[in-house]
């Protein structure tokens, strides 16, 4: 592995750490400033595209709030650098709960990234994913469901 897909591989798994531990700061630190994002989702039923740094880290700082908990990892990376520019593929599998709403969300996608280094760092310049399935779950009225651990639960 060379250097680059492995800063590559470092900045994919940041910006999945830092949007499920809801550090914004960090999150934004991981996108050019003028990305291009899109998060369509079947749950959603909305379009989920944005233009810039800032729209992105407003849209997931709202949506990913105290109120749920995420899970995101990724694996099966394919990752081809260009000089300063790259593009990958990620397998995505994901797990959101709400608890106060006994509702949890999980599915699977492909990302495609495209990233560039700037002053030499890498970021992630566009992003998006195509759903291969997506579920929903309500144990809304079912006793047994308790969440006995959530770092977001005051």
């Amino acid at each position: 592995m060379t250097d680059d897909v492995a800063a590559i591989h470092a900045l994919k798994y940041r910006y999945l750490r830092t949007l499920d531990m809801k550090r914004w700061d960090e999150f934004a630190d991981t996108l050019c400033e003028d990305i291009v994002a899109n998060y369509g989702s079947h749950a959603g039923d909305q379009d989920l595209s944005f233009n810039g740094r800032q729209a992105v880290v407003d849209y997931m700082s709202n949506a990913m709030g105290l109120f749920l908990t995420s899970v995101h990892s990724c694996s099966h990376p394919e990752i081809e650098v260009t000089g300063d520019e790259a593009v990958g593929t990620w397998l995505l599998q994901d797990v959101v709960l709400i608890p106060s709403k006994k509702f949890e969300l999980r599915g699977a996608s492909y990302y495609r990234d495209r990233y560039r280094r700037e002053d030499g760092v890498w970021r992630i310049a566009e992003t998006g994913y195509e759903r291969i399935y997506e579920t929903v779950m309500s144990y809304e009225g079912q006793e047994s469901y308790t969440v006995l651990a959530n770092m977001w639960d005051a």
